[in-house]
């Protein structure tokens, strides 16, 4: 593993976006929301997913001069088609509008169709803490995962991010697959030649695997298998929650707004592409949000307080890894594997841009 100062890196990924056809203003968000990703401490959908850009754009799956457009409106909601552009300058656009109409009406929300992929669901989210809001944010995805009992992907790993303000205590951001891991975790095993652990995924007669290449492989070309949803197989631990889980983003990303969703998303289709959902509520619609947020300090404490159970070191709440993991980021650069930085200095080779590091 190594360190890139965060601007160094910020900097070259803006110029691979720019080298893809971005406009500048684009090419600084798309690039933040990847780099973000990375200093989170959250590699699967960091900058070593800029090859799925790269691709992206050369298949025509991603559209970089595409400018989204609204279908509908009203007080509290927003419709937009996405137009096969980028999928985070749209996302950023989309939750900055959420959160002037919330301003205005207390809550609103907004469903974005025909879009790409775009990073990490609680940035989005986390959009809305500086104004006094929860920050929601869904995505669906090309279809990765099996259903309870099943051995074929009918939906995404379906991310659902949620961030609540505190005061004292870091915000509670939780940003989680309704899958037992996302996909990218199984493509940085696969980088590295490494197995994935056992009860992840199963194979194309429904087994369990550990073999991430030829998983990723069958799941691209749709031979069968997939990952598992969040509880894993059967509905002994919950599996059937997590696929609940899954279907329900897919209903308020795709069925709400009319976009794609379940086994029509793939990564090879370029005309059937995924939807976002997008919500901001006003705390004070409720009570004063210094109480809110004093309450979910105390509550928020209670957890990190929590008695320890025999051999660990300390309880979390969803969030505060990754805002520890920012802090030490900016102090002492972001983390990268050496697998990563060989990637960017190739691509940075073929787009004709310097990698610095």
């Amino acid at each position: 593993m190594v360190r890139i100062e965060y601007k160094t890196l910020l900097n070259f990924i803006v110029k691979v976006f720019l080298g893809l056809g971005l406009n500048p203003d684009d090419a600084q968000i798309a690039a933040e929301v990847l780099t973000d990703a990375d200093v989170r401490g959250i590699p699967s959908h960091g900058v070593g997913r800029i090859l799925r850009y790269v691709n992206g754009v050369k298949s025509g799956m991603m559209l970089p001069k595409q400018k989204p457009t609204t279908v509908r409106e009203t007080s509290g909601s927003i419709l937009i088609d996405g137009n096969g552009g980028m999928g985070q300058p749209v996302s950023f656009r989309t939750m900055k509008k959420v959160i002037e109409k919330a301003e205005a009406n207390g809550s609103a929300f907004a469903a974005v169709r025909n879009s790409n992929h775009y990073g990490i669901a609680g940035y989005y989210a986390m959009m809305a803490l500086e104004h006094d809001m929860i920050g929601i944010s869904l995505t669906n995805t090309p279809a990765l995962s099996v259903p309870t009992f099943g051995r074929d992907v009918m939906f995404g790993t379906n991310p659902i991010a949620f961030a609540a303000p505190a005061d004292r205590e870091k915000a509670f951001v939780l940003d989680m697959a309704t899958t037992v891991t996302p996909r990218g975790k199984i493509e940085v095993h696969d980088r590295k030649k490494q197995p994935i652990p056992l009860g992840w995924a199963v194979d194309k007669t429904g087994r369990s695997t550990t073999d991430a290449h030829t998983l990723l492989d069958d799941m691209f070309h749709r031979r069968g298998g997939g990952i598992l949803p969040l509880g894993g197989a059967g509905e002994e631990f919950g599996g059937h929650k997590g696929y609940g889980l899954a279907v329900m983003v897919d209903v308020l990303c795709a069925v709400l707004g009319g976009g794609f969703f379940g086994p029509e998303l793939s990564d090879t289709n370029t005309t059937r592409r995924v939807s976002h959902f997008f919500g901001a509520i006003k705390i004070s619609g409720f009570r004063d949000p210094k109480e809110f947020r004093a309450d979910m300090d105390r509550m928020l404490a209670n957890l990190r307080n929590c008695p320890l159970a025999e051999s660990e070191s300390r309880v979390y709440f969803a969030g505060l890894k990754e805002f520890e993991k920012t802090e030490e980021a900016m102090k002492t650069g972001v983390t990268i594997s050496d697998e990563t930085l060989q990637m960017l200095g190739k691509v940075g080779k073929e787009m004709g841009v310097t990698a610095p590091f």
